[in-house]
């Protein structure tokens, strides 16, 4: 099943083990089954703190992994590979006694959770999100035999997904009812689960002491900005809702100067663990509410928590952009979709749309192409955007239709999921009715500065304006990346910009220590 690389490469990690790692599989004899059977007896044979048993279960093929003496259940209900992979690596590390990395204070947490909470989590095999998800709730099973999880391969158990009306992942039930959907990470399944997490949190951070530099954002252009006002000495905080922000979703990086091809998940750890290299302050999780400028800059959260702090860069970076027509809110994650990557599986052998044809919806249709029926593209404009070589490809598939002049007025359903869409035919006037399972829109990006409006000077799109220093037009508010009016958004960019914005915030800071010197 794994080839020599790999084999070397996990008896390496398995050398880590502890305690013994019991693995069950259940083998229904399918092709996958005989997969996942390979796949065990490999991992078997690379540790004698392991050991194979057969056993069966109401999913198969699966293999549960559990550390006898803790009793703890990790299960994987299809076979982890692709971006599950890592997490089946893991999920044999902490049964086996490996330190788990987290902060002693969560580890107790965990620990001191009452009940009994079993997980199930859904996912597509070339989802990049789902992985974060899988392996967070395997750390808490891991950690707590109270807590279990089973990762469930959407693709491979279709009837499953099905019947639960299951359209985008990750997926997350908990005791048999819906408790998530989407990208979560610890401390928010932690926040779910222990209603007074959040607020203790809170207080926590409302104690701190002001910063010179705080970041908002956790994204390409937060994290150089951290690193950048860190260097400097500045005592330096992040606020930001998830760490990595959009690029989390993006799946091939390929003009990252100097990295010839890499992943977005792979590049959101990589900048994660360069911020933490230094000493920077983060506070994830927590999302920005109002900002109150003044002698210090005072930033209420949503949590409630208020932080202070000098200077202030803000780097909330973008969104998807909605389509805004009846019907795209109500079947938002029930047959439509932002993330042809992760919930593309989902649709195998069905008829899907993509809305719009720029680079992103052409890549999409070409990727989706590959697994679903048929794909309609429909564009707003008279042409399509996207770069030549993406549209040869696409017309030279079958299954790909492109529709111009295409203007979506409304989404269809059954009450429970997507049945199709209704567009007009801007050249004609005519309306169209399309069926369809699924519709992944694919029309650009919003800057989040929303919450900004009245504070700041923003542009006619809503982004901030900025000067050469990445200055705003409050002196000590400074912004970098997607969120600002820079004509380009691409990662490497954004990250200059965010090294610009802490050069300035620096030297305002200079500037203002000096003056306060002067007058003293």
């Amino acid at each position: 099943m794994l080839d020599a690389t790999l084999k070397t490469q996990l008896k390496t990690y398995l050398q880590n083990l502890k305690t013994p790692v019991e693995l069950y599989v259940s083998a229904d004899g399918s092709a996958k089954a005989k997969e996942l059977q390979a796949l065990a007896e490999d991992i078997n044979q690379l540790s004698d703190k392991v050991s194979l048993h057969q056993a069966e279960d109401k999913r198969s093929p699966s293999m549960l992994v559990t550390n006898p003496e803790l009793k703890s259940q990790i299960r994987f209900a299809g076979l982890p590979m692709g971006h599950e992979f890592t997490s089946l690596v893991l999920a044999l590390l902490h049964s086996g006694g490996h330190p788990i990395k987290l902060e002693d204070e969560v580890i107790e947490q965990i620990k001191s959770l009452p009940g009994e909470y079993h997980f199930e989590t859904y996912v597509s095999l070339s989802c990049q999100n789902c992985p974060d998800v899988v392996q967070a709730l395997n750390m808490m099973a891991a950690i707590n035999p109270n807590i279990t999880n089973v990762m469930i391969d959407g693709a491979l158990f279709q009837d499953e997904v099905n019947e639960r009306n299951i359209m985008a992942v990750p997926s997350v039930y908990l005791n048999g009812k819906p408790f998530a959907q989407g990208r979560i990470n610890l401390t928010e399944i932690l926040n779910k689960l222990d209603t007074g997490a959040e607020e203790r949190k809170a207080q926590a951070i409302s104690a701190k002491e002001a910063f010179e530099v705080l970041v908002i954002g956790g994204g390409p252009a937060g994290a150089s900005a951290a690193i950048y006002a860190a260097r400097k000495g500045l005592r330096t905080g992040i606020v930001a809702d998830k760490f990595g922000g959009q690029v989390a979703e993006t799946v091939g990086i390929e003009n990252f100067i100097s990295v010839k091809a890499t992943e977005g998940p792979k590049l959101v750890a990589n900048l994660e663990a360069h911020v933490n290299d230094y000493d920077v302050d983060i506070m994830d999780n927590q999302r920005a509410l109002k900002l109150k400028p003044g002698e210090l800059f005072e930033l209420e959260l949503e949590s409630g928590a208020l932080v202070r702090s000098h200077s202030v860069i803000i780097a909330t970076g973008a969104r998807w952009r909605e389509m805004n027509v009846p019907g795209e809110q109500e079947y938002r994650g029930k047959g439509v979709a932002y993330c042809p990557h992760c919930d593309g599986p989902l649709f195998k052998g069905k008829r899907v749309a993509v809305i719009g044809g720029g680079n992103s919806g052409i890549e999409a249709a070409i990727d989706l192409a590959n697994i679903v029926e048929h794909v309609t593209v429909l564009e707003f404009d008279s042409k399509l955007r996207a770069d030549d070589v993406l549209q040869r490809k696409a017309k030279s598939m079958g299954n790909i239709e492109i529709i111009t002049q295409a203007m979506t007025t409304e989404v269809t359903g059954d009450g429970t999921r997507v049945n199709g869409l209704n567009y007009t035919d801007r050249a004609t006037g005519e309306s169209h009715h399309v069926e369809l399972a699924g519709i992944f829109v694919q029309i650009g990006l919003v800057p989040n500065a929303e919450w900004l409006k009245g504070t700041i000077d923003l542009s006619d799109r809503g982004e901030i304006l900025v000067d050469a220093k990445g200055e705003t037009s409050i002196p000590g508010l400074f912004a970098a990346g997607d969120v600002t009016n820079s004509p380009y958004k691409q990662i490497i960019i954004a990250m200059g910009s965010g090294a610009t914005a802490s050069l300035g915030a620096f030297d305002y800071l200079i500037r203002s220590s000096a003056g306060d010197e002067k007058a003293a």
